[in-house]
């Protein structure tokens, strides 16, 4: 079949697409958006980058015969970073569809839809989703630490005060607790969806999916075994203990695997951090506070205000000797 029917069929679907509509590339997950449909290509252009990108006809087609060629099923991370879109609008057309979690492009009769359309930025309902409180451990201490770091200079320490200091330790400790545990239960879920060393970004910065190694040393008789068996005496080795045996191992001609049990594991590391980013981000939520004006201002800010009060009572130090002589002048 030739490339033309399909190539109209996608131009009609791109411009079926609601306006504003979000894209997103399938392994990196760089949000875009389609500005334009032309005879031989589509304009794209990043969020947050004002230059227009063109995607063109013949490079499509050859999406489109490396699909055919792979037997209707096309390893994505087999394209250059740069040519993720192509993917992501090659799916909207109803035969085509991208599979983010097994990163492949397949072709089948049925129509599919894509799903990587994310959202409809600019729609009139954007606006109207209201905001939920998370039921989290984390953010309930996070926002109590937020507050007490608001409260006292932390930038010089030895100047805040004991009650505030035990305050904002207890807190950090809590936040980093149910934060690492929350962190661990969002890395098992990226892990599915993460290929071999190669990045993913977000707004914030990107992650990897990396191997780590671990070792742990097999029972102690046959590592002793092993080493006499190679030269060297047990006196040497009179407990097994991981360095002494890493020392044993560069004069040895055994390997790693003949004492130690090896075991390769999987995990998320963080790549890179976008601090501007998150700077940008939280000026922004401040200023969308102060923008804010009429009924809806006074009641987010009575709000705020409800918060602040249940804050410090939460976060209020009192000694034993306060707490008694409050409750009798009571």
């Amino acid at each position: 079949m030739t490339f033309g029917p399909t190539w109209n069929n996608l131009r009609d679907n791109i411009d079926a697409l609601q306006s504003g509509a979000t894209l997103v590339t399938p392994l990196s997950r760089k949000a875009f958006a389609i500005e334009d449909v032309q005879e031989h290509r589509v304009l794209i252009q990043y969020r947050d980058d004002d230059e227009t990108i063109p995607l063109q006809k013949d490079q499509f087609e050859t999406l489109y015969e490396r699909v055919s060629e792979s037997q209707g099923k096309f390893d994505v991370d087999r394209l250059p970073p740069d040519a993720e879109p192509y993917a992501t609008v090659l799916s909207l057309h109803p035969r085509f569809e991208v599979d983010d979690r097994a990163g492949t492009l397949t072709e089948s009769e049925q129509s599919t839809g894509s799903p990587l359309v994310e959202a409809q930025s600019g729609s009139e309902d954007s606006n109207e989703t209201e905001r939920e409180e998370p039921d989290l451990d984390v953010y309930a201490d996070a926002l109590l630490l937020i507050d007490a770091l608001e409260r006292h200079d932390v930038g010089s320490l030895e100047a805040v005060d004991t009650p505030a200091l035990v305050n904002i330790y207890t807190l950090l400790s809590d936040v980093q607790r149910n934060a690492n545990d929350l962190r661990k239960d969002v890395r098992s879920v990226l892990l599915d969806r993460l290929h071999h060393d190669q990045p993913v970004s977000g707004q914030f910065g990107s992650v990897q999916r990396t191997t780590r190694r671990n070792r742990s040393l097999k029972d102690a008789e046959l590592v002793l075994n092993a080493f006499e068996s190679a030269g060297i005496e047990r006196e040497r080795l009179t407990t097994v203990d991981s360095s002494k045996v890493d020392e044993a191992l560069e004069v040895t001609e055994l390997s790693e695997s003949d004492v130690y049990d090896i075991e390769p594991s999987e995990y998320v590391r963080k790549a890179d951090v976008d601090e501007q980013e998150k700077e940008t981000r939280l000026q922004g939520l401040k200023d969308q506070l102060e923008a804010t004006e009429g009924d809806e201002a006074d009641e987010l800010r009575s709000e705020i205000e409800e918060l602040e009060d249940r804050i410090a009572e939460l976060t209020e130090f009192r000694s034993g000797r306060s707490f008694h002589e409050s409750s009798a002048g009571g």
